[in-house]
């Protein structure tokens, strides 16, 4: 059998790449020969993945519930895959960052809706019965959040509220920013102003890899990405408004609509189911009361005062009316 040039070109171009192994091309070509073909199952890895739902009791709902929290760990891996080519490119162009931006946008978008399904999504009844053999774990524990938020910003725009400014005023280190980082304060004890379980476990296994993590993203992150393009190639491009979007996206829609399935099952009159984990769900996702933003300098005093208010305000509405 012969080839046309345009095989033999390619056939010399795989000699070349393949010596450079310490091996002759017609070794990689057995290999082909000999090889199954690729099926789309065991490309996506299919009947593993399927098989990752092991709940903890015997109640029909609870797969639904795994399967959500799995549906967001995954929407979080592909932001965090855009936020570390951010970190890593070195030249780049307004175009190019928005890009970036917009694929992570889309992402959130995505997993807000996803996540929104999930608020009628099980029994409520159900779930109040096997949610008490997941304690203490708890969404609070994902670390891939807290990664998508220190390659997000600027690491003193995550300290808690009450030392933020204080911490603005003065030299302050990377570890003193995180023992007082602002979900802390969701994880703590109210009455004995202890840590929860949760937190303690939390802090076990990831503390020193978010540690690494933060200094990593002190100079790459996308915040400090984003002040490298020139303020007219920002507005003209649409960056700025996507980074506003962006800022919406993580520290107002994606947590309220978390604030609004946990509301669904776990608010109770007169009082509040506790989360799994014992975190004070009730204060710590409701945005009005973290007031966390990742780019202040891009919105107004006025729009600083109401963040998250007007969501959050909806919110109660609509619970008020059912």
């Amino acid at each position: 059998m012969s080839f046309n040039q345009d095989v033999n070109d390619r056939l010399e171009k795989l000699a070349v790449k393949y010596k450079a192994s310490g091996q002759e091309l017609v070794d990689f070509l057995d290999g082909l020969l000999y090889a199954d073909y690729l099926t789309y199952w065991d490309y996506t890895h299919l009947d593993t993945l399927l098989s990752l739902q092991t709940p903890r009791t015997s109640i029909k709902d609870e797969p639904i519930f795994i399967m959500y929290h799995q549906i967001t760990e995954l929407y979080f891996k592909l932001s965090l895959h855009e936020l570390e080519q951010i970190a890593e490119e070195k030249e780049f162009t307004a175009q190019w960052l928005l890009n970036k931006v917009e694929r992570i946008n889309r992402y959130f978008d995505a997993l807000t809706h996803s996540f929104g399904v999930m608020e009628k999504g099980m029994d409520r009844e159900q779930f109040l019965k096997f949610r008490m053999a997941l304690i203490p774990a708890s969404g609070f524990q994902s670390a891939q959040y807290r990664r998508i938020e220190m390659a997000a910003t600027n690491f003193i725009e995550l300290v808690d509220k009450e030392y933020k400014e204080e911490f603005r005023s003065r030299e302050t280190s990377l570890e003193e920013m995180f023992d007082n980082i602002y979900w802390k304060n969701g994880a703590i004890v109210e009455k004995t102003q202890e840590k929860t379980l949760t937190l303690r476990q939390f802090e076990l296994k990831y503390k020193d890899e978010l540690m690494r993590w933060a200094k990593r993203m002190t100079e790459a992150n996308l915040w400090n990405k984003y002040l490298q393009i020139s303020e007219d190639e920002r507005i003209e491009s649409g960056l700025k408004n996507a980074m506003r979007n962006l800022d919406l996206n993580v520290n107002v829609n994606w947590p309220l609509q978390h604030y609004r399935t946990a509301v669904a099952y776990l608010a109770m009159r007169p009082s509040d189911k506790a989360a799994t984990g014992g975190t004070n769900w009730q204060k710590y996702l409701p945005p009005r009361f973290q007031k966390r933003i990742f780019y202040p300098s891009l919105w107004t005093d006025a729009e600083h005062e109401e963040w998250g208010k007007a969501w959050v305000e909806s919110v109660l509405n609509e619970l008020k009316k059912k």
